[in-house]
């Protein structure tokens, strides 16, 4: 089974740093690349996600639900099956993600957001 890639995309340098962040700690060909939103408008930003996303089997990583990213991902990969969407990207789903990209997108996607949610505690 091919390994699924995925694409971290955030506001200014957040998702090259939480890129570099997982290869500190799980060593480099992550399977992930950086999509920033910087200097692009919204058309420009879904280019670089969809080119970076296909062809899939892809998981693409949001910074945060309903923001710029978000809507630009979202509006062409909907329609995309090979393609899933996780919003609140951390360090912990991918961190998981590099270790368990293998299997079906959607049942990969679940996993990873469902450890993504439980990295988020309070004490």
């Amino acid at each position: 089974m091919t390994p699924i890639k995925g694409v971290v995309v955030g506001h200014g340098h957040l998702a090259a740093a939480l890129i570099e962040a997982v290869e500190q700690i799980s060593g480099p060909n992550s399977g992930l690349v950086a999509i920033s939103n910087t200097d692009c408008d919204r058309s420009t930003l879904e280019e670089r996600i969809i080119n970076a996303a296909t062809p899939g089997p892809s998981l693409v990583f949001i910074d945060l639900p309903s923001g710029s990213c978000h809507f630009a991902a979202m509006r062409r990969i909907q329609s995309m099956p090979d393609v899933r969407v996780v919003t609140g990207v951390n360090l912990a789903m991918l961190l998981e993600f590099v270790f368990h990209r293998e299997g079906e997108i959607a049942a990969v996607a679940g996993h990873i957001a469902d450890v993504g949610a439980r990295a988020v505690v309070t004490r």
